[in-house]
């Protein structure tokens, strides 16, 4: 009995500690904060213009997010050639086309490869497609069988059969709840994903994955204003655009960029990095993505820099516990994606990520759409749970907790055909 009594009295200490330990959950003690303005450049002077936005304003704000936060990425990395593994339409979905497609990166000897899983409608020439990232393996998403299991490293989770960090048999298809293929298919949209660890693992090593392609004589790590992970795996993004764009099975005009939590930051930042995605889509992103890093409610700077120091690069620690001299926020980040379409999505009981920064971040960056005549989200107050808000920016708050369901995806599904259906 006492192994067992010792077991829930390190789960009480996890739970109490995950809600207390300084972390704020409470409303009235967000601190006063102000927030920098897109449209007002150093010294005062106020953006008029789209022109002057697109020239001047929104370079500045992109170069202080990448030498700031996410890091430089390496210019002229790229996929060295794209390799189609096999294609059929014997899947387990009505009126679906399979492709595997290998993505692969070679230099000096070192060779990366990446798989990316798509499922077209046949019934569509051209079809819309939306594209995000995995967390256990393009098979994870579905129950197909002929789906390819990735070697690539991956945290251990005995209970998906991931076992001295290798993807299983067992963990087929246990996604496939945040991935409702048919009903994408039947809605008229593509899909296309990649297990994020086949870009880079998500571990504080930088010697895999695709950052050593990139390093000079040596280096075994990136410098402090270089790429962290979710650059790199923002890179990995703009490498499966450069083969959507070939693919006659999709509409390359109609791309859309989805992720949910750590891959919902990165989408956000691969929107901001490469404007050939028509719409970008951030499923509870929380800090570090859509949140509000000076409200220093939920997940923090430092918590985020500390339990996962490579995600961003190194520069970003130095506002641990001083979001106040950010020389941006995540308002920004949102501002930066004008005028495609951006929705925020948040969860009712996931305050770690901060629903109401979320929403905040979409209603600051409002002002940015105006000025392309765009209606971005309009109320400082956000919407009731489950009433959805789908302007240029779109928003909602759903019931439930931290995930991305179908809920969601019928959201989604929505405010694409809004933004993106040809008329």
């Amino acid at each position: 009995m006492k192994p067992l009594i010792l077991f829930f009295v390190f789960l009480l200490t996890v739970f109490q500690s995950a809600g207390q330990d300084g972390f704020n959950y409470d409303e009235s003690k967000v601190p006063q904060f102000k927030l920098t303005d897109p449209l007002v450049f150093p010294g005062g002077r106020k953006v008029r213009s789209v022109k002057s936005w697109e020239r001047r304003r929104k370079p500045q704000i992109f170069n202080l997010f990448e030498d700031q936060m996410f890091g430089k990425i390496p210019a002229g990395l790229k996929i060295t050639h794209f390799r189609v593994l096999e294609e059929s339409t014997e899947t387990p979905y009505k009126n679906a086309k399979r492709k595997q497609v290998e993505m692969i990166l070679e230099k000096e000897g070192k060779e990366l490869r990446i798989l990316m899983l798509i499922y077209l409608p046949v019934n569509v020439p051209s079809a819309p497609v939306f594209l995000g990232y995995n967390f256990h393996g393009n098979h994870s998403v579905t129950t197909d069988v002929e789906v390819k299991i990735s070697e690539s490293w991956c945290n251990n989770n005995p209970s998906l059969g991931i076992i001295n960090n290798q993807l299983t048999e067992q963990s087929r298809g246990v996604e496939s709840g945040r991935w409702p293929i048919q009903m994408i298919l039947d809605a008229g949209y593509g899909v296309a994903t990649i297990f994020y660890g086949d870009v880079d693992p998500d571990r504080d090593d930088f010697t895999d994955g695709v950052h050593p392609f990139a390093y000079r004589e040596n280096q075994s790590r990136p410098l402090p204003n270089e790429w962290g992970s979710i650059a790199a795996w923002a890179w990995g993004l703009s490498q499966a655009m450069n083969y959507l764009e070939k693919d006659p099975g999709v509409d390359p005009s109609r791309v859309i960029l989805i992720g949910h939590s750590r891959l919902g930051k990165t989408a956000l930042w691969a929107g901001a990095i490469d404007s050939r995605f028509a719409m970008i889509i951030s499923n509870d992103s929380g800090c570090g993505g859509a949140a509000l890093s000076r409200r220093k409610f939920g997940e923090t700077v430092k918590r985020i820099n500390t339990s996962f120091p490579h995600w961003y690069c190194t520069n970003f620690k130095a506002y641990n516990d001083n979001e106040e001299n950010l020389p941006f926020d995540q308002h920004e980040l949102i501002a930066l994606l004008a005028p495609r379409p951006v929705y925020i999505a948040s969860a009712q009981e996931d305050l770690w990520a901060d629903p109401r920064g979320e929403y905040l971040s979409g209603f600051y960056a409002t002002p940015v759409y105006h000025l392309f005549g765009k209606n971005g989200l309009e109320s400082p107050v956000p919407p009731s749970v489950n009433q959805p808000v789908m302007n240029q920016i779109g928003y909602h708050i759903r019931t439930g907790k931290h995930d991305i369901t179908e809920y969601d995806w019928t959201q989604y599904i929505q405010f694409a055909d809004r933004h993106l259906l040809k008329k």
